[in-house]
């Protein structure tokens, strides 16, 4: 089974978009993300089943829109 799914573009759209027009902090950035992952554990929903390497996917995925977002609302210096 694949560690990435449809659901991981989704997860990169979502930080991307929320990082582009907002001005979230990496400290919020990874609880909401990290325990939205923790939550996903006790889900009763069929989207919330996955394995542990497609969960870390899912953070680095998380990880990857987050920085684009910063990169493009112009947070980060080149």
């Amino acid at each position: 089974m694949n560690a990435v799914n449809h659901y991981s573009v989704l997860h990169f759209i979502f930080w991307f978009f929320s990082t582009r027009y907002s001005s979230i902090g990496w400290l919020l950035f990874l609880i909401l993300s990290m325990s939205w992952e923790l939550l996903e554990l006790v889900l009763p929903f069929n989207f919330a089943i996955e394995t542990i390497q497609n969960k870390i996917a899912d953070i680095i995925i998380n990880i990857l829109g987050y920085g684009s977002g910063l990169l493009f609302n112009g947070s980060i210096r080149k």
